[in-house]
């Protein structure tokens, strides 16, 4: 007995014990407070405030909870309610996201055109489930531009393919003579191959920044791809300007040549003769050729070239909003995925499509053959002296001659 009590008084003295006893007189004391309670006395006519609920027999709790009023002892208690959370205040910053999200202008220091806007306002576009302007230009570019555009893309490259594949390259019906026409000058050269370079610089810019997460991506890693997008980013907008004058060469260079005939519609009708055994006659540039030149260099080049130049933000006195930085935007990767459509096919024929006609911009000059079987119109004139400014000469190395000894 002695033994258990001298080891029961060790126990007790030792700090844990001291420490769980607190612990529980703590708790006990806590729980005795929060289920304490007051009788408060009959009041023969209580404030609406102090009015018990009904069946708690005038019992109230002393909860330290219950601090704010009841809403029915002020009838301008919700009003007062609802002014105050549309003030900023500590905790509350929903008015102020509210209001940006609007599109309200805010104050900013920067000197810059909505700078004040952190969020693009809403708009309501008839029939569209659009409200939010950037919103809607995201789903244009998203929901149209890139499926269709690229779509585009893939059916006319399949389409080229299989013609290639089904027709081959077109060649010469009859034998060279070895006396050649000069097709091209040096000048319409140079400024062919500047304005060709460019624009392919910027087609492949241009397509692995729009089209490039679906096909490059997975294949070298985003680290790598983030890279090559940033490098051909600043590619496509350094070589856009030089993109805009060259084709503004082009046009002055080529316009005349260019200019509609009535033949032209006879060689748009039959299609060339690419189907036949014998091709349409044609001057210098065929029907082809310039509904290249008036569609997709002049018209959709122009296009290309303005929304370009805007979206570079060096068009002067013009307002560059984010919604007309979008509308650019989508003119411009519309008429480019148009333009390179069309320029598609004349890359196809200037290379594999047809014999001679790349070594013809190469060089500048083309086989007797080649110019009576592709452009007989334009050969007869050479040979009757209407283009004096065409010369003819023997290949390899052979004098040159003057036009009308092509007679001969």
């Amino acid at each position: 007995m002695q033994r258990s009590l001298t080891s029961l008084i060790q126990r007790l003295a030792t700090p844990h014990a001291w420490a769980a006893a607190l612990l529980a007189l703590s708790c006990g004391w806590a729980s005795a407070q929060s289920t304490r309670t007051e009788v408060v006395p009959d009041d023969p006519a209580p404030p609406p405030a102090a009015t018990a609920p009904a069946g708690t027999g005038g019992i109230r709790s002393a909860n330290i909870f219950e601090i704010a009023p009841d809403a029915s002892a002020d009838p301008n208690y919700a009003n007062q309610t609802n002014a105050e959370r549309k003030q900023v205040q500590p905790g509350n910053n929903a008015p102020m996201w509210r209001d940006v999200s609007r599109g309200v202008t805010g104050y900013s220091s920067l000197p810059y055109l909505e700078s004040g806007n952190l969020i693009q306002g809403f708009v309501q576009y008839p029939g569209s489930r659009f409200t939010n302007a950037g919103e809607a230009w995201r789903q244009v570019r998203n929901d149209w531009l890139i499926p269709y555009g690229g779509s585009l893309l893939l059916i006319v490259a399949v389409a080229i393919a299989l013609f290639y594949w089904r027709k081959g390259t077109i060649g010469l019906h009859g034998q060279e003579t070895g006396r050649v026409i000069e097709r091209f000058t040096y000048f319409e050269r140079a400024a062919h191959w500047v304005n060709a370079i460019a624009f392919v610089a910027l087609a492949v810019s241009g397509i692995i920044m729009a089209f490039g997460k679906f096909f490059l991506l997975p294949i070298i890693g985003s680290t790598l791809f983030g890279w090559l997008a940033y490098a051909l980013k600043n590619v496509h907008n350094f070589t856009g300007p030089l993109f805009a004058v060259s084709l503004v060469v082009v046009i002055i260079t080529f316009a005349r040549d260019n200019l509609p005939k009535r033949e032209d519609l006879v060689w748009l009708l039959k299609g060339g003769g690419m189907f036949g055994g014998h091709e349409v006659p044609s001057h210098r540039f065929n029907g082809g050729e310039k509904l290249l030149f008036w569609g997709g260099v002049f018209f959709f080049g122009l296009i290309v070239v303005g929304s370009g130049l805007f979206l570079d933000k060096i068009v002067p006195a013009v307002d560059y909003t984010r919604g007309n930085m979008q509308v650019a935007h989508m003119i411009h990767a519309a008429a480019s995925t148009l333009m390179m459509v069309m320029f598609m096919g004349h890359i196809y024929m200037g290379t594999l499509g047809m014999q001679g006609a790349y070594k013809a911009m190469r060089t500048g000059y083309v086989d007797e053959t080649w110019a009576k079987e592709h452009h007989e119109l334009w050969y007869d004139d050479i040979k009757a002296g209407k283009i004096p400014a065409q010369r003819t000469h023997a290949a390899a190395g052979s004098a040159p001659v003057s036009a009308r000894a092509a007679k001969a």
